[in-house]
């Protein structure tokens, strides 16, 4: 299957479910958006991740996608997330190609983060926030559906046992509610015929 493809098919799953919303009684959650930025370079579909500076007060030094919270004059949640990925990354939000979005994730930080999926340029040009991206770290999508990446554990996380999803990828670690992101993406592109080869 060629990117194009699968990018197509997944745009039309995308958009004919909707997405899962949190629901969390007694948590009042704040509004947050990312994108998970896909890529086409060689004709092998990729994912971008940065890593957040040691400086930051929050998550610090965890792989992320590109987002934050929402501003007052965010008209949408994709709004936030488009912005936040131009000001993260400095690619033009007019230049990425939205395919849809996925379930809600809440976060220990008390966000609910809408995660959306965007086509940007394969072109590796990137201007990337010194405040906010320590790194930049380019994924080839079949290196992510490597089964052994992946690592399970299990935890008590707001009143309730959960899941946390580990994939080390080389030297690197995705964990947090960028893995619960990711899971759910890939868990997308593996309904795609042929799209996990």
């Amino acid at each position: 299957m060629s990117v194009e493809a699968l990018f197509q098919t997944l745009e039309s799953r995308l958009s004919s479910r909707p997405a899962r919303e949190v629901h969390l009684p007694g948590w009042t959650l704040r509004e947050a958006s990312v994108l998970v930025p896909v890529f086409e370079r060689d004709g092998v579909p990729h994912v971008l991740f940065t890593r957040r500076p040691a400086t930051l007060r929050t998550h610090a030094d965890q792989y992320s996608f590109p987002g934050g919270g929402r501003d007052p004059e965010d008209a949408t949640p994709l709004h936030t997330a488009l912005r936040e990925t131009e000001e993260e990354l400095g690619i033009d939000r007019r230049g990425v190609r939205v395919l849809g979005m996925l379930d809600e994730v809440p976060t220990i930080s008390q966000y609910r983060v809408r995660p959306f999926v965007g086509v940007i340029p394969g072109d590796g040009k990137y201007r990337p926030s010194a405040e906010e991206v320590a790194f930049i770290l380019e994924v080839p999508l079949s290196g992510l559906l490597d089964p052994s990446i992946l690592r399970v554990e299990q935890k008590e996380i707001m009143g309730a046992e959960r899941d946390l999803y580990f994939y080390t990828y080389g030297t690197h670690v995705i964990w947090g509610a960028t893995a619960r992101i990711l899971r759910d993406f890939l868990n997308h592109v593996t309904q795609v015929p042929g799209g996990a080869g």
